[in-house]
C-alpha cells in the first residue's frame, strides 16, 4: 500500500460520507413530498445547494488524485485531511433539514452562508496549499484555472450575499453550471 492509498483511504471515507449525507437528504425530501397530504414545496434552492455541494466534493477528489505524489504520512497530514474532509462532511450534513416541514427554501436561506462559507474557507486552503507546493503551484499560474477559479469564487460570494430568491436561484444555477462546464472541459 503506498502513503497516498492509506491516507485516501481516510480521505475517502469522510468524502463518501458526505456524498451519503447529501444523498440521504435529497431522499428524505422526495419521501416527505410523497407523503400524503404533504404541503412541503421541495423548491429549487436546497436541491441547487446539495449539487453543487456534489460537484465540489467530486472536484475535491479529482483534486486529491493531482497531488497523489506529494502527500506524505504523517500526523500533521492525517490530521489536515481530517479537519478539510470533516468540514466538507459538516457542509453536507447542513444542505438538507431533518425536519422538511419548514420548507426547502426556507432552510436554504438559513443555511446558504454557512455550507457555502465552509466550502469558500476550504477553496481557501486548498488554494493555499497548492500554492506552497511547487509543483502544484505551477498549475494555478495557468490562465484557464485561474478564471475558473476567479469565477467561482465570485459566483461563491454572490450565493452568501444576494438577496431574494430569484437572485439566489440565479446564482446557484451559476455555480452548478459553472461545474457542468468545467467538467465537460
Amino acid at each position: 500500500m503506498s502513503e497516498f492509498e492509506f491516507i485516501f483511504a481516510l480521505f475517502g471515507l469522510l468524502l463518501g460520507l458526505s456524498i451519503a449525507e447529501v444523498l440521504g437528504g435529497v431522499a428524505r425530501a422526495i419521501e416527505t413530498r410523497l407523503q400524503p397530504g404533504s404541503m412541503v414545496r421541495i423548491g429549487w434552492l436546497t436541491p441547487l445547494l446539495g449539487a453543487f455541494v456534489m460537484l465540489d466534493l467530486l472536484s475535491f477528489w479529482q483534486a486529491a488524485w493531482t497531488g497523489r505524489d506529494i502527500v506524505a504520512v504523517s500526523g500533521k497530514s492525517l490530521m489536515a485531511i481530517t479537519g478539510f474532509a470533516s468540514a466538507y462532511y459538516l457542509a453536507a450534513r447542513l444542505v438538507f433539514p431533518r425536519d422538511m416541514s419548514t420548507g426547502l427554501d426556507a432552510h436554504f436561506l438559513r443555511v446558504r452562508r454557512v455550507v457555502i462559507g465552509i466550502m469558500f474557507v476550504l477553496l481557501l486552503c486548498q488554494l493555499g496549499w497548492y500554492a506552497s507546493v511547487p509543483r502544484m503551484a505551477v498549475h494555478l499560474a495557468r490562465p484557464l484555472p485561474l478564471a475558473l477559479t476567479a469565477i467561482l469564487m465570485a459566483l461563491m460570494i454572490a450565493a452568501m450575499t444576494v438577496r431574494g430568491e430569484r437572485w439566489c436561484r440565479l446564482v446557484m444555477l451559476a455555480l452548478v453550471g459553472r461545474y457542468v462546464i468545467v467538467y465537460l472541459l
